[in-house]
């Protein structure tokens, strides 16, 4: 007799059953992971292995630094998986074993065929863009710099191409004017999380539709990419508009952060604050008071410095800034 057909059992209860049917392989590595991980336990799914990255050796002293994923997985008692290499044969039979249903990946590595090919049920990426929009390693960090307005987050079913499978749910959110990639990353995991669930829960009970996404993309020389963030991306162009430059500012804040240099040293810049105007200062000059306020020209203004960290010093607000600091030249 279904589930449902029973007298006084709640509709949730039988979702519940039906959920923990499915069984799943979560693969992901950073805190962004996270939330989903825990969304989907919370959800009553049955998670029967997870896939992390190894442990690495980190900092002056070389200690052991664990992933946030796995931290979560040992402390819920979840199958742990490490693999060095995803084409290893060892790691190959241990997750064939697992008998998965369907994998899910957030914020992992890229897989090979015979990893994402091997459940039934395929393996569903949760990817941090409406894609086909954004297709890449850093889409929260370009949508902030490229001044977007929307974005949002997308689960597909992965295929060959990286970020081109079928959509199956999309999720919207706005980005404020003053958001930085920070802000955003923590407000998409939630909702990513939140979306993930949602596709397991209408995997589970068939109700699951793809769309491709060449029926979305009407010319595809438009879309826009999301490529990996290297040091030259970060570095500050004083030749370029003040709008340009506030949101290179707060598309890499708090991680890897925009710099430009100060007496020689490197300057990282969290927030900053936009000044338009007309001036006849030299783009990338500095102007301050010494006390309250340092600013850069660009092309159409200013950029005011508000969350620093000087090369050699710790982060901290340009008036405390200010306080210790005397400046070598430049001052104006």
């Amino acid at each position: 007799m279904p589930c449902e057909s029973l007298l006084n059992i709640p509709a949730y209860f039988c979702q519940m059953q039906k959920t923990n049917k499915l069984r799943i392989v979560f693969m992901g590595t950073p805190e962004f992971a996270v939330a989903s991980l825990d969304a989907l336990v919370k959800a009553g799914f049955d998670i029967v292995g997870v896939v992390t990255a190894p442990d690495k050796s980190a900092g002056r002293g070389l200690n052991i630094q664990e992933s946030a994923i796995k931290k979560y997985a040992v402390e819920k008692g979840l199958r742990l998986l490490q693999p060095e290499k995803l084409k290893n044969d060892a790691f190959i039979q241990e997750l064939r074993s697992l008998n998965a249903d369907v994998q899910v990946v957030v914020a992992f590595r890229m897989l090979p065929e015979i990893v994402w090919n091997m459940p039934p049920m395929g393996t569903i990426n949760l990817h941090a863009s409406l894609l086909p929009e954004y297709r890449g390693a850093a889409p929260i960090n370009w949508a902030v710099i490229n001044g977007e307005k929307e974005t949002g987050v997308t689960t597909f079913k992965l295929q060959h191409a990286i970020d081109t499978g079928n959509i199956l749910l999309q999720e919207k959110l706005s980005i404020g004017e003053d958001e930085t990639a920070g802000e955003l990353h923590d407000r998409m995991k939630i909702t990513g999380a939140d979306l993930l669930v949602k596709t397991m829960q209408q995997l589970a009970d068939g109700t699951l539709k793809e769309i491709t996404q060449s029926e979305i993309v009407t010319d595809p020389q438009t879309l826009h990419h999301a490529p990996k963030i290297f040091t030259e991306t970060c570095k500050i162009d004083w030749n370029k508009t003040v709008g340009e430059i506030y949101n290179l500012i707060r598309g890499l804040s708090p991680y890897p952060a925009a710099f430009t240099f100060l007496d020689d040293k490197i300057l990282k810049i969290f927030r900053s604050k936009k000044e338009i105007t007309l001036h006849n200062v030299e783009e990338g000059a500095i102007k301050t008071d010494g006390k309250t306020f340092l600013k850069y020209a660009c092309k159409n203004g200013f950029i005011h410095l508000l969350d620093i960290q000087l090369e050699g010093k710790k982060r901290m607000l340009i008036t405390d800034f200010l306080r210790g600091y005397r400046l070598q030249e430049n001052k104006g």
